[in-house]
């Protein structure tokens, strides 16, 4: 019997940051701090050597927004005082209000979260790959936050493939070929966090590293001398397989790569007291 993935619903305290009149403001829900396991054990249905070795993390709490950023928000910003380097206003292959942006590098996606801290005053921000996973995981082990499957009702990817399109005891789905509203479907997680598995992979602070021996265990980020060494992406996409989808996934891109396949989530520091 198929497996239906669990819808959560959480109460978390958040604090919502207006941009313009109209435009879904970035709703910024608190992280609580902790410790997880990250990456996945050798007996997932999908494992890769990336993914290992497991290794305990612990977080202090940090606020990371409830959605990916939107087209509409990335205009908003994109039209305020440059930091460093120029945005498209328009950059992205599927069009809508609240879809994901896509198409922005890491550098965009930077200077995005550079501008927003200039208007703000508060200090936005890619989150790190072990607070993006963290974050996703929501105090869960199983390969998704729904559980130890996922189908195309509840999340964006490419469930359509013959051979790919179905994980685990999970049935096969649709296809859509392209972006979905970032509120598209039911179902956050325990932090109150939506959209993670699928739709557009979601850029990270770090370095992209084979796999993760000697791994901070701080939540920090990981990152070499290189700055153009290519950037880790989560999540998956609305054109990979659910595999790719799994909450201990990993991938990367070049930093200045451009993708229909790719946006991205803010993430900011939490006070001491809030």
């Amino acid at each position: 019997m198929p497996l239906t993935p669990t819808k959560r619903q959480a109460q978390n305290q958040y604090y919502e940051e207006p941009l313009a009149d109209g435009v879904l403001p970035l709703r910024m829900l608190l992280i609580p701090a902790g410790t997880f396991v990250m990456g996945s054990p050798e007996t997932e249905l999908g494992w890769l050597d990336r993914e290992s070795p497991q290794h305990p993390v612990t977080l202090s709490r940090f606020f990371l927004a409830k959605y990916p950023v939107t087209q509409a928000q990335w205009r908003v910003v994109a039209a305020m005082p440059q930091v460093k380097q120029a945005l498209k206003p328009d950059p992205s292959k599927f069009k809508g209000d609240r879809h994901p942006v896509e198409s922005v590098s890491w550098q965009g996606a930077v200077e995005f979260c550079d501008r927003l801290t200039v208007h703000t005053d508060r200090q936005y921000r890619l989150p790190t790959e072990a607070e993006w996973e963290y974050a996703c995981r929501a105090g869960t082990t199983t390969p998704f936050h729904f559980g130890a499957t996922l189908n195309t009702d509840h999340a964006n990817y490419n469930g359509a493939d013959e051979k790919n399109g179905v994980y685990g005891a999970g049935t096969r789905g649709v296809y859509r070929q392209q972006t979905t509203p970032v509120d598209e479907f039911e179902g956050a997680n325990a932090f109150g966090l939506c959209d993670l598995h699928g739709n557009v992979w979601e850029w990270c602070q770090d370095h992209w590293h084979d796999n993760y021996d000697d791994a901070p265990t701080d939540g920090s980020a990981w990152l070499t001398d290189n700055e153009e060494a290519s950037r880790i992406i989560r999540g998956g996409s609305w054109y990979y397989d659910p595999r790719s989808c799994r909450a201990a996934f990993r991938n990367h891109y070049d930093p200045v790569n451009r993708s229909s396949i790719s946006g991205f989530r803010v993430c900011c520091a939490a006070p001491r007291t809030l």
